[in-house]
């Protein structure tokens, strides 16, 4: 219930969020189950809210096992549909339970339905494909031998930037992976490993490469051109953005940066804040718009301050 409560104000929030997603088949955002989104890992959990906001059913994220050891915050990640993944530096044994998600995904897929996994395993803020972990290939090869049609979708996830807001966000979808493309006399071993290779291949294609230092490469790969019309239409709306938006939004940016900056989860923690706490500003500014004036002027808050954002994001610096 909370999933889908949620999902539609983060529709909206990306709206805000994002300057440009660019997708090379949108189409298969209705693709129906059972479906295994195999993905790069470069921005934390922001890389999970992306793709469940976009897919048309309800998406179950596989996230790291640690996050699930507090009991509040395990009941609040299940309301989200994400499952626990423990890595052996989480302890060994906490490992055994990796075989109860299995499970719980292999029934999700027998009711058609979408599961994530990041088959790089940790996020690191860059842009390069790191060496495939082996639980995708487990999950799947597991879920064709109970005889599951499962489809495997590779997905490379680009971002201009993992520290400057406004995202331009490129989504690379590849070719769905099936149990055709395996002999099923291979031991487990070797179906493990051609599974890797092949999901390898596809997203050496699909994610962007470049070094953190080659900014000339990630200009180009990232840049969204405006035109003269629309930055003329937005050029004063961006400036009232700024101007209305700049109290709230740096003492959320410095205290994001204090905490995450070095962990690779600035991005997530930053706009997860933002989703947050930014009804709450507007409902402030409508508030002190209802004392100044006694009119309903305030209501006007809700859909102008956003839109002063949007074009404030819309205009400024990408990189």
């Amino acid at each position: 219930m909370l999933y889908r409560l949620l999902k539609i104000p983060a529709k909206f929030a990306f709206w805000i969020y994002c300057r440009k997603i660019k997708v090379n088949n949108s189409a298969l955002f209705n693709n129906p189950g059972p479906l295994l989104i195999a993905s790069n890992h470069p921005n934390s959990f922001l890389d999970a809210i992306i793709l469940a906001t976009l897919f048309k059913q309800p998406v179950h994220s596989l996230a790291r096992g640690d996050a699930f050891t507090n009991k509040i915050n395990s009941r609040l990640l299940t309301s989200l549909l994400m499952l626990p993944v423990y890595r052996i530096t989480e302890g060994a044994e906490n490992l055994e339970h990796n075989y109860m998600t299995f499970e719980k995904c292999k029934q999700i897929f027998k009711q058609k339905g979408l599961v994530l996994i990041f088959s790089e395993g940790r996020c690191v803020n860059e842009w390069h494909l790191r060496r495939l972990k082996k639980g995708t290939a487990r999950l799947a090869i597991s879920a064709w031998n109970e005889g599951i049609p499962l489809k495997v979708l590779p997905v490379g996830i680009n971002y201009n930037s993992f520290s400057v807001f406004g995202k331009n966000i490129q989504l690379n979808f590849g070719n769905p992976i099936t149990s055709e493309y395996f002999d099923a006399n291979n031991t487990h071993g070797k179906s493990i490993s051609d599974f890797n290779i092949i999901l390898e291949q596809q997203l050496k294609d699909l994610v962007i490469e470049a070094d953190k230092q080659d900014q000339i490469t990630i200009r180009e790969k990232f840049y969204a051109p405006q035109s003269l019309f629309k930055r003329t239409i937005l050029f004063f709306p961006s400036i009232l953005g700024w101007l209305f938006h700049f109290a709230f939004f740096l003492p959320l940016k410095n205290f994001a940066w204090k905490r995450a900056a070095h962990n690779d989860h600035y991005d997530s923690v930053m706009i997860g804040l933002l989703f947050i706490l930014y009804p709450f500003y507007l409902l402030l500014i409508s508030f002190l718009c209802f004392i100044l004036f006694r009119h309903l002027y305030w209501i006007l808050v809700f859909p102008i301050l956003p839109f002063f954002a949007w074009s404030h994001v819309q205009l400024k610096d990408q990189f």
